[in-house]
């Protein structure tokens, strides 16, 4: 079975992006880091990394930041097309500084040479917002 890395699809994109505010209040968003996802066979699974201050800051001038794991797992054919697993972790707690060298760690072990796309803090909420309008009935 071939393994292809692909470009994020703006589908994906959205429902990974729509996933990651279930569980992280856009407003906290700092940043989000799309890797491209990997094709193999029937499913395409993906991982973003995500920025979020925290919730009440201790120490003001040490702005700190939850880094989350975003990942997804998304059956493009067969009988079960259209599943779509996810799941958003809390992994760290950080400055924001920090999040960069986790990205730069995430794509050595992947052994990825693309660069994960950023996203500000505002054009994710930009984007959230957009998505959910289009999906609110």
């Amino acid at each position: 079975m071939s393994t292809q890395t692909i470009p994020l699809s703006s589908d994906a994109r959205e429902k990974l992006l729509l996933a990651i505010a279930d569980t992280v209040p856009p407003e906290r968003i700092a940043e989000v880091h799309f890797f491209p996802p990997i094709r193999q066979g029937t499913l395409e699974t993906g991982v973003a990394v995500v920025a979020a201050l925290r919730a009440v800051a201790e120490v003001p001038e040490r702005e700190r930041h939850v880094v989350y794991t975003a990942r997804y797992r998304w059956t493009r054919k067969g009988p079960e097309r259209g599943k779509w697993d996810c799941e958003v972790v809390a992994e760290a707690d950080a400055p924001l500084v920090t999040v960069e060298a986790v990205v730069r760690g995430v794509q050595r072990r992947a052994n990825e040479t693309v660069d994960p796309e950023r996203v500000t803090g505002d054009e994710a909420r930009t984007r959230i917002t957009d998505a959910r309008c289009r999906t609110t009935p």
